[in-house]
């Protein structure tokens, strides 16, 4: 007979390392354009989103609704999902793209506080832990004057702006931990592409209602700002795609690791691209951070491992 041909070893870790630098790229060209409301910018990305899922909801015929008592649940993965998109975007354009990028990996220490509110698992004092050396990170991004003093270095534009994009960033953080908590409670009995259908429809109708509300809709004026829209949505989507097939061929645990070389590409093109150094506040609040959630992944990983040799004893 003939032998299964065996997968390569770290394509997975590959493809999670590609996923996180088109990330980065595209909060980079986030940061390059100039007269665009994020949520605009938002916009345009749940269109590619839509045009990507389309056909494959058409080929796998998921319908367009789901089953009906899986509704509920992805409306509200959808707003909180898109939500998370426009806050986090709008993090990026009001404050350096280093400390946008580690305020949102807080995210795994918010999912494990909401899976033990509304899913009862379990929440040790390590998990405790971590949410506290999240927090210490957050602080030290943000730096409130009240612990820092008056006068702030670092940052990008005025405080009042740097501190309303911290609290976008840390809402984002909050949002998207939900979403994964929604989508533990779906499971698998809805299909990938019918989540992402509800993330871009629920996203565009908002952002679009939205655009109006703040009277902010206009066409970008040259050139570069269109073709800077269309790449950040093509490297969204991109990201997105190998980030999935990431998750697919590999344990989440490495995954979500390997996911803080977001964190060293968003450091490196702020230096090279943006010219602006992180201060050392900022270097503290990254490693509390991405300790924290490297510490969750880790025990997440270790707890799914546990139980899988348990079921095969």
């Amino acid at each position: 007979g003939t032998k299964k041909k065996a997968a390569c070893p770290g394509l997975g870790l590959f493809y999670t390392v590609l996923s996180a630098f088109l990330f980065s790229v595209a909060s980079l060209f986030l940061k390059k354009i100039e007269d665009v409301h994020s949520v605009e910018v938002s916009a345009f990305r749940c269109v590619f989103q839509m045009a990507f899922v389309l056909p494959g909801l058409i080929y796998y015929k998921t319908g367009f609704l789901g089953p009906k008592g899986k509704r509920i649940f992805l409306f509200f993965r959808g707003f909180l999902g898109s939500t998370a998109m426009v806050l986090l975007y709008y993090a990026y354009q009001v404050m350096p793209l280093a400390d946008a990028t580690v305020i949102t990996f807080s995210s795994p220490v918010f999912t494990s506080l909401l899976a033990w509110i509304f899913l009862k698992e379990k929440y040790s004092i390590w998990d405790l832990l971590f949410t506290l050396f999240a927090i210490a990170g957050v602080i030290l991004i943000a730096r409130p004057p009240f612990l820092f003093g008056s006068y702030v270095t670092g940052i990008e534009g005025s405080y009042t702006d740097h501190l309303k994009g911290t609290i976008a960033a840390i809402t984002s953080a909050i949002s998207a931990a939900s979403t994964f908590v929604i989508l533990r409670k779906v499971g698998k009995s809805v299909h990938y592409f019918l989540s992402i259908w509800y993330y871009a429809v629920i996203g565009l109708i908002g952002c679009v209602i939205a655009l109006f509300v703040l009277n902010e809709w206009s066409l970008p004026h040259c050139g570069k700002d269109r073709v800077l829209l269309i790449l950040i949505g093509l490297l969204g989507l991109g990201g997105q795609i190998f980030l999935t097939k990431a998750l697919q061929i590999e344990k989440a645990g490495p995954v979500s690791i390997m996911r803080t070389m977001d964190v060293v590409f968003a450091f490196i093109l702020q230096i090279l691209f943006l010219n602006h150094l992180p201060t050392w506040w900022t270097v503290g609040g990254t490693l509390c951070v991405v300790a924290s959630s490297s510490g969750t992944a880790i025990r997440k990983w270790r707890q799914s491992v546990r139980k899988a040799k348990q079921s095969e004893i």
